[in-house]
Parts: C-alpha cells; sequence; structure tokens
C-alpha cells in the first residue's frame, strides 16, 4: 500500500512538472535570433546574458542583452530599464525590422517577462 501511494505521489509530480515546463517559453541563443529572425518572428522566446547598453527614460526605454554568441535590443516592458552589467533573462516576442544585403536590422525583443 505504501509503495502504491509512493508511485502516485511520484506520478503525479512529474505531471505537474511537465505542464510548467511546457508553459515556458523556450531559450534560444541571439545567434540563432539573428541569424534567422523570420523564423522566431512573432513568437515569444527566452534570451539570458549580460546587459551591455541601456536607454531610457521614466522607465521605459531599451537595453541590449549579450548572451556570447551575438547581441539584441529588447525593448524594455514594465519592469523598468537594467544597468549594464546586470546578469537576466528576460522574455518576449520576436519582431523584425528589415533585410538588405542579406544583414538583418532591428530585430528585437519586446519584452513580456524577466527574471534576474
Amino acid at each position: 500500500m505504501r509503495t502504491m501511494r509512493i508511485r502516485v505521489v511520484a506520478a503525479f509530480v512529474i505531471a505537474l512538472g511537465s505542464l510548467l515546463l511546457a508553459g515556458c517559453p523556450p531559450r534560444v541563443s541571439i545567434e540563432k535570433l539573428n541569424r534567422d529572425p523570420g523564423r522566431y518572428a512573432g513568437r515569444e522566446v527566452t534570451i539570458a546574458g549580460r546587459v551591455v547598453d541601456s536607454y531610457g527614460a521614466l522607465g521605459r526605454g531599451v537595453f541590449q542583452v549579450d548572451d556570447g554568441t551575438g547581441t539584441m535590443w529588447v525593448l524594455a516592458g514594465q519592469y523598468g530599464i537594467p544597468g549594464a552589467g546586470a546578469k537576466l533573462a528576460v522574455s518576449g516576442h520576436v519582431e523584425q525590422g528589415f533585410s538588405l544585403g542579406g544583414r538583418n536590422f532591428a530585430t528585437i525583443l519586446r519584452e513580456t517577462e524577466r527574471r534576474h
């Protein structure tokens, strides 16, 4: 009887963990995002790295994240502008600007969630 209860609890914990992980946006390297932004356009993804530059006023603005594979500008949401050197993970929707001569310009991440 005791082993049956342990199995039921273990199955419940595994199922709950799977549901929680399924709801998280996938973590993508900035290199992959910059290489093929059309693939991720409009989708929610997570990037993580160090803030290397930021501009803003009154809690609104942009900041640039470097994950070691490349850099990407993030349009800040309701969480304010982090200072240079801050390590964070940020989730958001990829928005694509335009391409010219094989290079992508103005690919940004519109922030929806942030983790420090």
